[in-house]
């Protein structure tokens, strides 16, 4: 959960309630989940694991906390146990204690953002994906640059184009149910996004080439990504 919401976690000090991971329940189908969303207002990321208990209160874990988090349990099997408080939230696993304090303030209410009507889906292997991209955006000086993706019936071409360095063009299969869109983005957030992605295949649901898209994974339905495309 911490591993699939942190790539979205906000560097921007002047709001600083979206320094970290919004933690708290959800509840579908009649049953209870720990939701972990976090966002740069760029892009969002939402995780969830269901849990039985459904006494907890809502907090924002800080970004230190949240990575500190990640490598301490990647190197246990311990069951996490957590204790929270008005201001400050306790972690046990195994023979280690982490205390935290929360950040103090309100997470937006993020299902505003969440795109609904997205009908128009895109399909593609998640490894030919990223390397498609990392390929191309080597002509980049700036690896933040916007990646161009003009999605076809079967296939998918990426082109980058750095006014300093030259251009980078390469075609992929893929499946779009829909008609020809052309749709940019920071090749940063795909990249990031994709290596949380179980599946081997990607699905990504569009509407336009200006409104958010929503990435889904299909073999953790429980986790889901939304993505501002950029103007290039």
């Amino acid at each position: 959960l911490l591993n699939k919401t942190k790539i979205s976690i906000s560097n921007d000090d002047t709001r600083h309630y979206l320094n970290g991971v919004y933690l708290h329940i959800t509840e579908g189908h009649g049953r209870n989940f720990l939701t972990g969303v976090a966002t740069d207002s760029h892009r969002l990321s939402s995780s969830s694991l269901e849990i039985e208990n459904s006494d907890f209160n809502s907090l924002i874990l800080p970004r230190k906390t949240v990575f500190q988090l990640c490598s301490l349990l990647s190197e246990t099997n311990e069951k996490l146990s957590m204790q929270t408080s008005d201001n400050k939230i306790k972690f046990t696993f195994g023979k280690i204690k982490l205390i935290s304090k929360v950040i103090d303030g309100k997470f937006p209410d993020y299902k505003k953002v969440v795109p609904t009507d997205n009908d128009k889906t895109l399909t593609v292997a998640v490894s030919d994906f990223v390397q498609a991209i990392e390929r191309v955006i080597t002509v980049s000086l700036d690896r933040k640059e916007g990646v161009k993706l003009n999605l076809g019936k079967d296939n998918i071409k990426f082109s980058v184009n750095s006014t300093n360095s030259g251009e980078g063009n390469e075609v992929i299969k893929a499946n779009f149910n829909a008609d020809d869109l052309t749709i940019s983005f920071n090749s940063k957030y795909l990249i990031d996004i994709a290596a949380e992605i179980e599946d081997k295949n990607l699905q990504i649901n569009l509407k336009d080439s200006v409104s958010p898209v929503l990435i889904t994974d299909n073999s953790d339905k429980n986790s889901y990504y939304v993505v501002m495309p950029m103007k290039i």
